[in-house]
């Protein structure tokens, strides 16, 4: 599948972070296994609370057109009180403006999943993606990373530390490129 794009989307609204450095490693991975890759910084995208019928901003509907033109996506996200953090949240949320197009919101498409825990808890919001990529009619890769300890898996030029997170999040990103090209391939018998 010639052109296959993949959009990562995390981070943190304090800037330099953890999740985002993870979404980078995945982002290259996808690169490297041959996908044109895109990414959305929550600390750079300042966006707005969504509002239903209120017109986003540009840099919102810069998020929805890239996620519409998506074959996959890669999402990351902070655990803050055992789920997704606010900002990652609103930034799904601005999915609705998906909802009238064809085919609706992340319709097959597949998504990876990375969470960036201060501890060991990872998953809770690995759960509540699975949810919201289910909700969105996207798929879920089956590769799943949850970071725990995140504060110190990365380095201060968000190289990573721990070798295992490192190659975890490397299959991510290569599983995520190979599931969208079967699906893409599915897609067009």
């Amino acid at each position: 599948m010639a052109g296959l794009r993949v959009v990562g989307l995390g981070g943190s609204i304090d800037g330099s972070s953890a999740t985002v450095f993870a979404l980078r490693t995945a982002l290259r991975a996808a690169a490297a296994a041959g996908a044109q890759v895109q990414e959305f910084d929550l600390a750079q995208m300042e966006l707005p609370m969504y509002r239903h019928g209120t017109p986003p901003t540009p840099m919102a509907q810069a998020w929805v057109d890239a996620a519409g033109q998506a074959d996959a996506l890669l999402w990351a996200s902070p655990l803050y009180h055992g789920s997704v953090s606010g900002a990652f949240k609103n930034a799904i949320d601005y999915l609705e403006l998906r909802s009238r197009a064809a085919p609706p919101y992340l319709s097959d498409k597949v998504v990876g999943l990375i969470c960036c825990a201060g501890g060991s808890q990872g998953l809770q919001a690995i759960n509540a993606m699975e949810d919201m990529v289910r909700s969105l009619r996207g798929l879920t890769c089956p590769l799943v990373v949850p970071v725990a300890q995140s504060w110190q898996a990365f380095d201060a030029q968000g190289a990573p530390i721990d070798a295992q997170v490192a190659e975890r999040l490397e299959q991510l990103g290569q599983e995520l490129v190979r599931l969208a090209r079967l699906i893409g391939q599915g897609a067009q018998r």
